[in-house]
């Protein structure tokens, strides 16, 4: 008899217990509810949604429309009963949360290859194939077993705090100007935002002001020692920023040859120059606050943001480091992780990610080749996301399409470019589902 232990029933383990059941491996599914929860959870069933009860557009013009349109043609059980207890909601995909998370358990439960063990788990098992999909609240021994058995003591993160990313193409370089402070480096890895005198006290004057993100009860303040939020580094003072990261010292415009008043700094993520990462701007705004203060900054008018700023509580692995590209632990694959703990950042993401673990860990105890899915589709751009990070601090992220391999023609229109690279990764997707079907029993 072939076995799994999956650990955690959230929206990850769901899923990767579900493939993983459908391809005729029992599982031993773990999960501590409801003798005990973690203070974000409520219910005592399984796929909970704690926050939002939307799993975002259902447009494939959307990045999280594609994935999830790419989960449902390839036998996702999270988007079935996603789409199966829907609720309106305009073009997203919004479910009633109390009938998800019953059809998801009853589903699983139901399942004859499904075992249900309620748990709580303290240390990796030290055999047998497992995948850990437990949250982004993970702590306390198994955290600290974790990083003992990964072998990293700086593995784990517990707090968030993440800049804005802002898709390159949609960046004024009428307004910005490449460029490296003093000449050093190559000259593209940043690009600048000069603001005059009259800009940059408008902006500071709308920031002071900005609305913050509520604090959850399950967080708490200690975020913010280690770093500072741009806004409270704003209300220290009117050239607190100018003398922080909005330093224009050694960053001359090549239009006028002078340096500016203050300089906004985006600095390239990725190799392909799709992202920019705005320099220093961890925050703690609501997400519509920082869409309004940040277009504000000269050249980004009209930025499409692909990541808000964020700073929460959030355990995540530096993923880069000791995972390969299928959500294998590099010093045992035998050993998988799955959901938000990666570094994917969403409810579909993570079901993506369950999804992907359930799949290959299957194929692997069935003597298949892995499947690795093309960056040209979400999926494949996700795994490529938690495993070949190329900047310097990996943070969690949405799936969004500057982390999908871009068109090797011009498209024009934003909504017509993401169409067709939408309607590409489908048809990548229809090519794979005979080999994602095989050895499924269901």
């Amino acid at each position: 008899m072939m076995q799994a232990t999956v650990i955690g029933a959230g929206l990850a383990g769901s899923e990767a217990a579900w493939q993983l059941a459908c391809r005729g491996i029992e599982v031993r599914l773990l999960e501590m509810k409801p003798r005990q929860k973690s203070p974000a959870h409520k219910m005592d069933t399984f796929a909970e949604l704690v926050c939002s009860n939307s799993f975002r557009s259902g447009e494939l013009t959307n990045a999280a429309g594609l994935l999830k349109e790419e989960l449902r043609r390839l036998g996702s059980l999270i988007v079935a009963c996603a789409d199966a207890t829907q609720v309106d909601a305009g073009g997203a995909l919004a479910v009633d949360r109390q009938a998800f998370s019953h059809l998801v358990t009853q589903r699983l439960r139901q399942h004859p290859r499904v075992h249900i063990e309620e748990e709580r788990v303290d240390a990796i098992p030290e055999s047998g194939h497992v995948i850990v999909a437990t949250g982004p609240l993970t702590e306390g021994p198994l955290a600290q077993n974790m990083m003992e058995w990964l072998g990293e003591e700086e593995v784990l993160s517990f707090y968030d705090a993440a800049a804005p990313i802002v898709s390159g193409a949609s960046l004024d370089m009428d307004k910005a100007y490449f460029a490296s402070r003093y000449g050093k480096g190559t000259g593209l890895d940043y690009i600048n935002c000069p603001m005059d005198k009259e800009q940059y006290l408008a902006f500071w004057q709308e920031l002071c002001q900005a609305e913050e993100a509520p604090v959850h009860g399950f967080e708490d303040k200690r975020v913010f020692e280690g770093c500072m939020p741009v806004e409270v580094m704003a209300r220290r003072g009117e050239d607190t920023l100018r003398f922080g990261p909005l330093k224009p010292i050694g960053l001359p415009d090549p239009k006028t040859g002078k340096e500016p008043y203050a300089v906004v700094q985006l600095r390239r993520e990725n190799s392909q120059g799709t992202m920019y990462n705005l320099v220093g701007f961890q925050t703690h705004l609501r997400f519509p606050e920082q869409k309004r203060v940040f277009s504000m900054i000269p050249g980004l008018e009209k930025a499409e943001f692909l990541r808000y700023g964020v700073m929460h509580r959030n355990s995540y692995l530096c993923s880069p480091r000791v995972l390969d590209g299928f959500y294998r632990a590099k010093k045992d694959p035998r050993v998988m992780f799955a959901g938000q703990m990666t570094g994917v950042e969403g409810y579909v993401e993570s079901t993506a990610s369950g999804f992907a673990c359930g799949l290959n860990m299957a194929r692997s105890m069935l003597g298949l080749p892995l499947l690795e899915f093309s960056t040209q589709t979400a999926i494949g751009a996700l795994s490529r996301h938690i495993s070949c990070y190329e900047g310097k601090n990996f943070q969690p992220m949405n799936i969004n399409f500057g982390l999908i391999d871009g068109l090797d023609r011009r498209v024009k229109g934003k909504r017509e470019r993401y169409m067709e690279i939408s309607r590409r990764s489908l048809e990548q997707i229809e090519a794979y589902r005979n080999t994602v079907m095989e050895g499924t029993t269901e």
